[in-house]
């Protein structure tokens, strides 16, 4: 395997972004609100990223999509100072440090539009995702019991991980 290219997603990105979630398994995409198997959940993710409202990375191999990140926060919410992590590899690109440069991306990214607070939700059996999140600082903080359905009906928890920005660079300043 090559190595894989980071950048910010594009509005010409949307078919590889579904060739993306086609190809990974079902039971990985349980953590996003949304199914970004649909093509409309797509183009609204496109429409949220152009308008700077949801700013998204994508990792790609060549003209392949192999993963996925993006930062959720509503500014007219009562939580303006959280922002939503939503971080997706392809399973054959796991391990290899993908993730982590996405992640810490999404960090720095979320201080720069002043949040103080990270959120991250994974299934609990996502066991390589969780320890990703917690090596960069975040620990878990609640479980939501039978919290997401999938398509055959099953109801799975969710993990709900979170990192306190400001502890996290005080923390990164201090091994400089």
């Amino acid at each position: 395997m090559s190595e894989a290219t980071i950048r910010e997603l594009e509005p010409g990105d949307g078919p590889a972004i579904l060739r993306f979630a086609a190809a990974v398994p079902a039971h990985d995409l349980l953590f996003l609100a949304r199914d970004i198997r649909n093509e409309r959940v797509v183009s609204a993710w496109l429409a949220a990223a152009a308008g700077d409202t949801m700013p998204s990375l994508v990792a790609t191999d060549g003209e392949q999509v192999v993963a996925t990140a993006a930062l959720l926060a509503d500014p007219l919410g009562w939580s303006p100072h959280v922002a939503e992590v939503r971080l997706l590899v392809a399973p054959e690109w796991r391990g290899r440090g993908l993730g982590r440069q996405l992640l810490d991306r999404c960090i720095v990214l979320a201080g720069e539009r002043g949040a103080a607070k990270l959120v991250a939700y994974m299934t609990p059996d996502q066991r390589g995702a969780i320890i990703l999140f917690e090596e960069a600082g975040f620990r878990a903080e609640a479980l939501l019991r039978d919290h997401v359905r999938d398509a055959d009906g099953a109801l799975h928890d969710l993990v709900l991980l979170s990192l306190d920005r400001g502890r996290a660079v005080r923390m990164a300043e201090a091994y400089r």
